[in-house]
Order: C-alpha cells, then structure tokens, then sequence
C-alpha cells in the first residue's frame, strides 16, 4: 500500500536548506533528502 503522506512546503523548504548548508551533519541531511522525497511535485508549465 502507498504511503499518501505529504510533506508541507515550510518544511520541505527547511530541508532544502539543511541540504546546502555544509554545517549539517550527513544523518541530518540524510532525513532532510528523505523529507524532500516525499513532497508533491508542481508541475509548472
């Protein structure tokens, strides 16, 4: 069964910072990736 949850923008956007930021650990920016896997893409045209 699929998971249906999705990430919020706020904290999708949170996770792309700590994704740049060399300042964060590599287990920090590992559960940042995961968070950023699971956000809807937008398809923007």
């Amino acid at each position: 069964m699929p998971n249906k949850k999705q990430t919020s923008k706020k904290v999708a956007t949170i996770a792309s910072n700590i994704l740049r930021d060399d300042r964060y650990s590599p287990k920090s920016k590992s559960v940042a990736a995961s968070a950023l896997s699971q956000t809807k893409t937008s398809k923007k045209k």
